[in-house]
Order: C-alpha cells, then structure tokens, then sequence
C-alpha cells in the first residue's frame, strides 16, 4: 500500500529539520520496521516550506499504530518547534490522494 501526505515546516529549520532525519533515531526506525513500513521518504519543496512524505506500508492499521508508540511521542516532541503540528505534537498532515502510478514488474 501506498500513502502520500504533506507537512508544513516552519522557516528557516530546512536544516536543522534535514540534520535530524539524517539519521533518524535507531530505536525509531526499529518502530517503523516492525509495524510495516517497507520505504518512507520525505522530500522539501523549498519555494514554500512544504514537506511532502510518501511511504510503502504493509497496511493503513499498522502505520497508525506508530503513533501511539513512545518513540514516535518522543520524536513528535523534538520536532514540534521546527513544523506546524497539532495539539499533541503530531505533525499537521493533509492526505493526499494518488491519481496515478506506474510500476516495472
């Protein structure tokens, strides 16, 4: 399955945001492994600050269960001051819908 979504990053944290997923916390992709996450990216387009995320999952209840773990608390916390987020820290995330794909098999 795949899932898009985008994120707003505040300006002028392009690099502090960029340092911090480079790498990402061991303990934290050891979470994203385990619940199913088979490729996440996320890309910056720098004209507005937006974050555009795209990741392969093995399904949608999985990939909503990261959110309840204590690492990805711990992360929505260190990264709250550096993008739009909601009241719990979690970053403000708009769906996006795909509308095409194309795949060599």
């Amino acid at each position: 399955m795949r899932i898009a979504f985008k994120m707003k990053l505040k300006p002028g944290f392009e690099e502090t945001y960029t340092q911090r997923h480079n790498p990402i916390w061991p303990e934290l992709e050891a979470v994203l492994i385990r619940q199913g996450v088979k490729s996440y990216s996320i890309f910056l387009d720098q004209e507005s600050d937006t974050l555009f995320a795209y990741a392969e999952i093995e399904n949608l209840e999985k990939w909503k269960e990261i959110a309840h773990t204590d690492e990805c608390q711990r992360w929505w916390r260190y990264m709250a001051p550096l993008m739009e987020v909601n009241d719990d820290n979690s970053p403000k995330e708009i769906e996006l819908k795909q509308v095409f794909h194309i795949e060599q098999k």
